[in-house]
């Protein structure tokens, strides 16, 4: 028994996969469900536009899609970036297929999409995930193999002052102290938080808030704070000290940033917004609700050599900048079994903070 068309239609509207129909003008005359929610379109709106207006590729593209009507060839495209009608942009995988219309029987386009953006995510935060936790057991072992001798230095400095009979030749050993403290200092940074974080219920507004009073502080009236929170948020369980370090650290390099790259027509604006996600897998673990902490700031922009390379110890686009701060920011996040990333160009960056409310 063969279905009825108001079947196959139901079974293409609860496809997750994207599906659109176009005729022989490339004039959209279908599209399911899926095909909306990839396009950000409703099917009201998109009905009758050229696929062009809806989602833009390329001219070779738009001439591949009228090359395969008149030659009857199908073909798939990876990885495609389309650029859509509201000048946002996704990844999408696609398939063409001519076909022949099933009522008027003339030449059109059967277009199957599949996003790429939710596993091209989880395999970049699998990598950043990795790749930050090698970088951790590297450090690790350094900093042990660092700290051993500068206690032997610093306990043979103390040494020889005592025995010095001179108090300016007592100067040198100084000195010598001083730079084996900091040495040991800095390695200690280089290790991120060392206690146990604390488990308690927290409310990120409370978090957020705390950061705006300390960003007050150190950047008095330099620059205007926006925030956008939705009070529906959940609390979170995190360590309260830590995961205001963690956002403190963020806020201090886009304010530093800014401040360093102030513009008279665009002065330093920084943005914190809290908003929830569903579904979202962060590594290997997948959650049916997280919260997102968005700052965004209006500076230079992350230079393009180290975007691959932020999260890494020691890595800074400034000559005073230590590179530690969003390496511990990293770290403090990650033991709460959250993630953060980013996305910079030369008008704005933004860095996302992923923490999960509940877990399946």
């Amino acid at each position: 028994m063969l279905a009825s068309p108001i079947m196959n239609q139901r079974f293409l509207e609860h496809l997750n996969t994207g599906v659109l129909l176009l005729n022989a003008k490339l004039i959209v005359i279908y599209m399911n469900p899926a095909a909306e929610a990839l396009l950000e379109i409703s099917g009201n709106r998109g009905l009758g536009v050229h696929f062009s207006d809806l989602a833009n590729e390329s001219d070779e593209a738009r001439e591949a899609l009228l090359q395969a009507i008149i030659s009857n060839h199908s073909y798939t495209k990876r990885e495609a970036i389309i650029h859509l009608h509201n000048h946002q942009h996704i990844t999408l995988d696609y398939s063409v297929s001519p076909v022949l219309h099933p009522e008027t029987k003339k030449p059109s386009l059967l277009i199957e999409l599949h996003g790429r953006e939710r596993l091209m995510r989880i395999n970049r935060e699998e990598q950043l995930i990795a790749k930050h936790e090698t970088t951790r057991s590297l450090v690790r072992g350094l900093a042990h193999e660092i700290k051993n001798p500068l206690g032997g230095i610093r306990g043979a400095a103390q040494l020889l002052e005592r025995e010095l009979p001179s108090e300016g030749l007592k100067e040198y050993t100084g000195i010598i102290i001083e730079e084996a403290d900091r040495l040991r200092d800095l390695v200690d940074r280089l290790l991120g938080p060392r206690q146990i974080p604390k488990q308690e219920q927290v409310n990120v507004h409370e978090v957020l808030e705390r950061v705006c009073q300390l960003i007050a502080v150190e950047f008095p009236g330099q620059v205007q704070v926006k925030r956008d929170y939705d009070p529906s948020i959940p609390e979170i369980l995190a360590d309260k000290g830590q995961l205001i370090q963690a956002t403190l650290n963020i806020c201090r390099n886009a304010m530093q940033s800014m401040l360093e790259a102030s513009e008279p027509k665009r002065p330093p604006c920084i943005a914190l917004r809290t908003r929830t996600s569903r579904q979202i897998t962060i590594g290997h673990h997948h959650h049916r609700l997280a919260v997102q902490i968005t700052i965004e700031d209006n500076g230079p922009g992350i230079p393009e050599e180290l975007q691959p390379d932020l999260f890494y110890p020691m890595v800074s686009g400034r000559a005073e900048g230590t590179g530690l701060g969003l390496s511990i920011a990293q770290t403090i996040i990650n033991q709460c079994n959250g993630i953060i990333e980013f996305d910079s160009n030369e008008e704005r960056t933004i860095f996302s903070i992923y923490l999960p409310l509940e877990s399946l």
